[in-house]
């Protein structure tokens, strides 16, 4: 696996390396490092080419990168789980690289990031980040924002013009820079020198000129160059600003007349620190003559708050200080801003007439005439404007209102099944005041005033006479139509497909209808109780979500289940699974590796009447074989990586129902799973996923594109209209559509809502079933045949000393291989310990919640704590038996306070007691001790006074191995129960040769690949 890495350099080209999995570790070194050293994981010249299949110039730079033992860190994607205890320090390391134009590499950029992690060639943190540079840069390029500028050499360029919400965007790339991203070691930089913020600003600038240049340059390649020899230096200039070369020769004194009306000409679109700035003041409610003012002030551009009214700034005598800010010349800079806004707002003239002008009068026609386009134009060319807090409000803007009805009466939908998409429903258009119905009277009045502002209700509304026209025409026309439920969606959520060009203000329906738009059908549909042969207790949350769930099933209609982690999403589905009729089909669900024995399981505790199908392995079924299977049951388990692979034969079956567990593994839509996972056939899909969905719209794109596909639209005119305006520029107005539009199909309660935080037990314990990775099976029965080969001839204190030798040995492979086998190799992909407990890490650092992990091993905490900090990109804090009391007290303290770490392990005899560690409401127990008292006391360094939330307790225990039997004993008290409570694993010497032999068997299903 190869884990590119990227950084702009200072020569003006992107410059890629990589890491490589495939070289092997560097041996230990004795004595002083030198200070220039090959970075020992880097990707040769030959295998970059090879990998990027893009030739380069080849080169390499000097990095500036953590350092521990001799050796550089590895990047949190590429995880080699070296453990260590070194001070981690900066120090030089040289990397080959290979270098690329700026017109490259926005096309290899592009390329690596949509790869996403496909086969073996993963972007790193820094390509991503220039991933959201370049696409930034085109953004940037598509609406103008981009001054031609001519700089030394002569060369023509073209530079991005940043202002407003563009200017903020470029400050948030600038904090997320990678360090690696500006690593590389210049003149100025080395390991005693510490970079700083404004070294991040300069790289991500030098990189942002340059790829906005050549964007530019990309943009115009398709329109028809001068035919001829430019004859002067504009000329010449403007041919290279639209040709392949930047670079253009002009006479000395024509060069320099060209250089100064440009740069007159840049700060006329650019402006200064200080601007001119535009407030619009509505009439006083009693005013005889409703004219609208337009008070003219100072504003410092980079801290908006501090506004100098122009009276102010008259009465002034030289400097003027705003709040801690100097203002230099005041009179000369606002009468100079003036006039730089008098060519994109004409009306300002008139100010300007005036020896101290101060504010514009503006009729109706010019106040709306400000706000609708004079106020964009001076707000996108970097001035200030404050318009009336009503302005932009859903409330304040004439538009349409759909009211919609039911093709069935209420209560009755749970008795009909699949409705569907394609149900057809009724619906009528009204005129409106943002929710509010207009009445006919209002109507007229609107109509007789023809007034683009209109004061209506006690406040301002905007009314454009010709949009007022025609949804009065439509109306009297013939303001109904007939849709089905997702096109009525898409009508309520989407301003351009409303009648008239008016914007949708309400939504309002009867019946389902009523419930499915309202978004919040989980508080008003009644609880769906569990069948009787259900083995559970739902609590009344979970009833609420099973009637959701159903609720979109008898619809036709999909959903995402997004329920905090803990909430029992699982148990919910197998509810609404056992509650299916048995005729209407199987359902199919796609998971992790990781899960698919412990679904087996849990439906085999608690719906036993299941009949469930496991589709995996090697020997799964295939054809016929596989038909027949799926005829004979209800639930069907299959994996990601599966469902990919046997789509075809997925494919043949008509599924009742299609589940994706953990549904993150298709968020990224172009993945062949995710792919293959959208393409197969179900009446009824539900995602499931404890992973918030807002973080990334183009995420929530991928979800909803498989829970109802065609919802959102195309992916591209998704992040258009939804994913650019929202992430990029706050756009309220898009993320409040988008909302209206996912709102029905997303079901999220988190533990901190009131409604389920009574309904949840202050420590909920659960036993988490873990499977054996093939290697860990090899190295498990390896173990068990040795020791069986070996306790015939022995006996006393041999023979107890074998077992327990045994017990141990056991233990550490369930735990990971590389603990058994000290071999210090990879932790990553090799124990389903270790898959499982990341996945619960991921949910529970994305909700931003803590957690201890216990383990009675304190080789494997380092272990843990090494790998977990590489994959989560944080600092994991490690409590043992060698810690003084001074730092382990330090450690705590860290722990409990807000910016501490999130993660801790601890050794069990080290951590297990006098601790409180309450800032933490998960706790995992990766291995077991087999004495309850000894691990509730662990448990109670969370579950403790001062803990104010619900604490979950995860015991992990690999399936059909001997720490599964044991656990089975204790939990049912059966065979030997009495003997293991209380004793840890002594017990185990006194058993038979028999008793082991079956104790210590490794059973079917343990296994799952």
């Amino acid at each position: 696996m190869l884990v590119v890495h990227g950084l702009w350099r200072s020569t003006g080209r992107l410059a890629l390396w990589a890491e490589d999995a495939a070289l092997p570790a560097p041996a230990a070194r004795r004595g002083r490092r030198p200070s220039r050293q090959p970075h020992p994981y880097a990707a040769a010249h030959g295998t970059l080419i090879a990998a990027l299949g893009a030739v380069g110039v080849p080169g390499t730079v000097e990095l500036l990168l953590p350092t521990a033992g001799g050796a550089p860190v590895a990047s949190p994607q590429f995880v080699r789980d070296e453990i260590t205890s070194a001070r981690v320090t900066l120090s030089g390391w040289l990397v080959p690289t290979l270098e690329y134009e700026p017109d490259e590499a926005l096309r290899i950029v592009r390329t690596l990031n949509e790869a996403e992690s496909a086969g073996e060639l993963t972007p790193g943190a820094t390509v991503r980040h220039l991933g959201a540079v370049v696409e930034f840069a085109g953004d940037l390029v598509a609406r103008g924002r981009l001054l031609p500028t001519a700089e030394p050499g002569p060369m023509a360029s073209w530079r991005p013009v940043l202002a407003g919400a563009d200017a903020a965007w470029v400050q948030s790339l600038a904090l997320a820079l990678p360090p690696a991203g500006r690593a590389e070691v210049t003149a100025g930089t080395g390991p005693g020198v510490r970079a700083s913020e404004v070294t991040a600003r300069s790289v991500l600038a030098t990189a942002l000129d340059a790829l906005v240049d050549a964007a530019a340059r990309a943009a115009l390649s398709s329109y028809p160059t001068i035919g001829q020899q430019p004859r002067t230096a504009a000329e010449a200039w403007l041919a290279a600003l639209t040709g392949p070369g930047r670079r253009f020769s002009a006479h000395p004194a024509e060069l320099d007349r060209l250089t100064r009306e440009l740069a007159e000409w840049q700060r006329d679109a650019v402006g200064g620190p200080v601007r001119a700035c535009f407030r619009l003041v509505e009439p006083q409610e009693d005013a005889e003559e409703p004219d609208w003012e337009l008070q003219l002030a100072l504003q410092v551009a980079d801290q908006p708050s501090m506004v100098v009214d122009a009276e102010r700034v008259w009465r002034s005598r030289g400097a003027l200080k705003a709040l801690a800010r100097r203002i230099d010349s005041p009179q000369e800079t606002l009468l100079a801003e003036l006039g730089r806004a008098s060519r994109l707002y004409p009306p300002i003239v008139d100010a300007l007439r005036e020896a101290r002008p101060s504010a514009l009068t503006l009729g109706a026609d010019g106040a709306y005439g400000f706000l609708t386009e004079g106020a964009p134009v001076l707000a996108a060319a970097g001035f200030g404007v404050l318009l009336p807090s009503w302005w932009g409000r859903p409330s304040a803007r004439l538009g349409v209102r759909l009211s919609a009805s039911s093709p069935t009466a209420p209560g009755t939908v749970a008795a009909k099944s699949a409705l569907g998409q394609q149900a057809i429903v009724e619906y009528r258009w009204e005129l409106a005041l943002g929710d509010d119905p207009l009445s006919a009277e209002e109507l007229e009045a609107l109509t007789s005033l023809n007034a683009p502002l209109v004061r209506l209700r006690g406040q301002w509304v905007q009314v454009d006479a010709k949009r007022l026209a025609n949804g009065v025409k439509l109306l009297r026309a013939n303001g109904h139509g007939r849709a089905d439920v997702i096109e009525l969606l898409r009508i309520a959520a989407s301003p351009d497909t409303a009648p008239a060009g008016l914007p949708v203000t309400g939504v309002s329906a009867d019946g389902w209808l009523s419930e499915l738009l309202s978004g919040k059908a989980d508080r008003h549909l009644a609880p769906v109780a569990a069948p009787p042969d259900f083995n559970g207790t739902l609590r009344p949350y979970q009833e609420r979500g099973v009637a959701w769930l159903a609720f979109l099933q008898s619809l036709g209609l999909g959903g995402i289940l997004a329920d905090d982690m803990g909430l029992g999403k699982t148990i919910q589905l197998l509810a609404l699974m056992a509650s299916d009729a048995a005729e209407v089909g199987p359902t199919l669900l796609v998971c992790p590796m990781s899960l698919v024995g412990n679904w087996q399981r849990e439906a085999a505790k608690f719906a036993p009447d299941l009949r469930v199908h496991v589709h995996h392995g090697a020997e799964r079924a295939r054809g016929d074989a596989f038909l027949a299977a799926v005829r004979d049951a209800d639930l069907v388990v299959t994996t990601y990586s599966l469902a990919a692979r046997d789509a075809a034969a997925l494919a043949e079956i008509d599924w009742h129902r299609l589940v994706v567990d953990e549904a993150q593994a298709i968020k990224n839509a172009a993945t062949r799973q995710a792919v293959a996972v959208r393409s197969l056939p179900a009446r009824h899909r539900v995602a499931v996923t404890g992973t918030p969905v807002e973080n990334r719209l183009a995420d929530l794109w991928s979800l909803m594109e498989f829970a109802n596909p065609g919802l959102l639209g195309p992916a591209a005119g998704f992040k258009k209209k939804y994913a650019e305006p929202v992430e990029r520029h706050g756009d309220a107005e898009a993320a409040e559509r988008l909302r209206r539009l996912t709102g029905p199909f997303i079901l999220r309660r988190v533990k901190t809502d009131k409604s389920i935080i009574t309904d949840l037990p202050e420590k909920l314990e659960m036993e988490v079933l873990c499977n054996l990775t093939a290697e860990q099976a090899s190295l498990y029965q390896a173990v068990v045949d040795d020791m069986l080969a070996r306790i015939e001839n022995s006996e006393g204190i041999e023979r107890r000393g074998l077992v327990l030798a045994t017990m141990t040995k056991l233990k550490q492979v369930c735990n990971h291989p590389a603990q058994f086998l000290r071999d210090g190799t990879r932790l990553a992909g090799r124990s389903g310990k270790l898959e499982r407990l990341e996945e619960i890490l991921d949910e529970a650092l994305a909700a931003g919640e803590k957690a201890l992990l216990f383990t009675q091993y304190a080789e494997f905490g380092g272990m843990l704590r090494s790998h977990l900090s590489a994959r989560f990109s944080r600092e994991v804090a490690y409590l043992h038996g060698g810690v003084p009391k001074a730092a382990r007290d330090e450690l705590v303290a860290r722990f409990q306070s807000p910016g501490g770490p999130s993660l801790f392990v601890l050794s069990l005899k080290a951590g297990g007691t006098g601790l409180t560690l309450t800032a933490a409401n998960h706790v995992v127990h990766v291995d077991r001790w087999w004495n309850p008292a000894v691990e509730d006391q662990a448990t109670d360094r969370a579950f403790r006074i001062g803990q104010k939330r619900s604490v979950q307790v995860r015991k992990f225990v690999c399936a059909g191995t001997v720490e599964e039997k044991i656990s089975g004993m204790i939990r049912d008290k059966r065979g030997l129960a009495a003997r293991i409570v209380g004793t840890g694993e002594q017990w185990l010497t006194e058993l038979s040769t028999s008793e082991l032999r079956s104790l210590f068997a490794l059973e079917a299903g343990a296994v799952v690949e």
